[in-house]
């Protein structure tokens, strides 16, 4: 699937259609998702026949990506059950396969199951300070091969730093600096959409 045609396909999902700002829910748009999916996937092969897994996964879009690009399996987990819902109409919509899954990333416990590659795209961690940082080091419990993930640029050696010292990365790389727009979701959001400097990292686990 040609990179144009994966982008036109996620833009076309359904997004929350009531965000909770304690879970810092924003969209990750087409542009971006397709752009980190097709990245781990032609530069990498951590996508087509792997099992992959997306944590917080929201409306879905990532699982969707992971899903178009031929995961042998995907599995998307969040704890808000009204975005669950959505990701599941999403995936029906474009009848694509994917285990959606109710649950708490920073308390996730896989018996069994073998995970190749995590996709994510976390919370920036400015309503609760920290909270991206909890959602890498259960990724790298899980991921036997790689995982793909968004980082404000602002916090680049921040992130180096913890992956290598305390999160069990054999390497920990920027692949490359993307601009996420942030819709007007919130009350106090004072402007119409605002323009952030985020980074794609690759971890690789130990």
């Amino acid at each position: 699937m040609k990179l144009k045609q994966l982008e036109g396909l996620l833009g076309d999902l359904e997004q929350f259609s009531n965000p909770k700002v304690e879970l810092e829910q924003y969209p990750t748009g087409p542009h971006i998702a397709s752009r980190m999916l097709f990245t781990a996937e032609n530069s990498y092969g951590d996508i087509t026949d792997k099992v992959v897994a997306d944590f917080g996964c929201g409306c879905g879009t990532l699982s969707v990506a992971a899903a178009l690009l031929d995961a042998a399996s995907v599995i998307g987990f969040d704890i808000d059950p009204q975005s669950l819902e959505t990701a599941t109409l999403n995936a029906e919509e474009l009848e694509v396969e994917i285990d959606f899954v109710q649950c708490d990333i920073t308390k996730l416990e896989l018996k069994g199951q073998i995970v190749d590659t995590v996709v994510m795209n976390p919370p920036f961690g400015t309503r609760k300070k920290g909270a991206d940082m909890e959602f890498l080091p259960a990724a790298m419990k899980v991921a036997s091969h790689a995982v793909y993930s968004l980082h404000k640029t602002s916090t680049r050696e921040h992130i180096k730093r913890a992956a290598l010292r305390d999160f069990n990365a054999k390497s920990a790389e920027v692949l490359c600096e993307l601009r996420y727009d942030l819709p007007k979701l919130y009350k106090f959001h004072k402007r119409k959409e605002v323009d952030i400097a985020v980074d794609l990292w690759r971890f690789e686990p130990k």
